[in-house]
């Protein structure tokens, strides 16, 4: 039986255009900015972040860092999709206590790097979401930080910065930290000190131009000692 909605007033039947097939898109994935960088040094390494949670044009929270303690010498930073980051924390958390109950002791910087490499490649075909740096000591107490795409590969960096505002980061630490490109310049040992100042002074400049980038900077530095943090507040607009 046809219902009257097919009729119009006079009695006959309305007429249809059909437009095609319509296609209902969903996206698993959602993009929540935020920078991350980590640097290296010779006794020590640094892991910094933003705390800015966002989302298109607006911000979730201002109190969200991407900083994730792992153990006593090794801290990871994640950006990308806030859930992707959360779930990848958790498991990293969970394999990290496994290995210590199972051997007894505390996993390396570089064996947990491997490890995250075989987590995220696990995941290629729905990969997390999440462009991750790893910061922290080796086994011979130097700085070392790890860079990952989202699908498991990785290399050892000096320095290295992801997220929404690495286009902006990352030439600015090759010209002070890798000195590239740059002639008659006399090549210094990166200090603790000057580390920070310059970690410090890149995030001021990218919470500039970044709206997904800002404010507060929160700084984890490694050293032999164990891993203290600074806050630093950023523009909030």
């Amino acid at each position: 039986m046809l219902s009257a909605q097919t009729y119009g007033e006079n009695g006959k039947m309305k007429d249809y255009h059909y437009a095609g097939p319509v296609e209902h898109r969903f996206s698993p994935y959602s993009f929540n900015g935020g920078t991350v960088l980590a640097v290296a040094g010779e006794d020590f390494a640094i892991v910094a972040s933003d705390t800015r949670l966002s989302e298109g044009y607006s911000i979730h929270s201002r109190d969200s860092p991407k900083c994730y303690k792992l153990t006593d010498k090794t801290v990871i930073g994640c950006s990308g999709f806030h859930g992707d980051c959360l779930t990848l924390t958790k498991i990293i958390d969970a394999r990290l206590k496994m290995y210590k109950h199972s051997n007894n002791k505390t996993m390396t910087s570089g064996a947990i790097a491997a490890m995250l490499s075989t987590i995220l490649y696990s995941r290629r075909f729905f990969p997390y979401y999440v462009y991750n740096i790893i910061g922290g000591l080796d086994e011979e107490g130097r700085g070392a930080v790890y860079s990952f795409d989202p699908v498991g590969s990785y290399q050892r960096d000096a320095y290295k910065a992801g997220g929404s505002a690495s286009a902006m980061l990352q030439p600015l630490l090759d010209n002070q930290i890798g000195f590239k490109n740059m002639e008659n310049v006399e090549v210094l040992p990166l200090t603790l000190e000057k580390a920070v100042t310059l970690v410090k002074d890149v995030f001021i400049s990218a919470a500039e131009r970044d709206v997904y980038t800002g404010d507060a900077l929160k700084i984890c530095i490694v050293t032999k000692e164990g891993i203290k943090e600074e806050t630093v507040p950023l523009r909030k607009d």
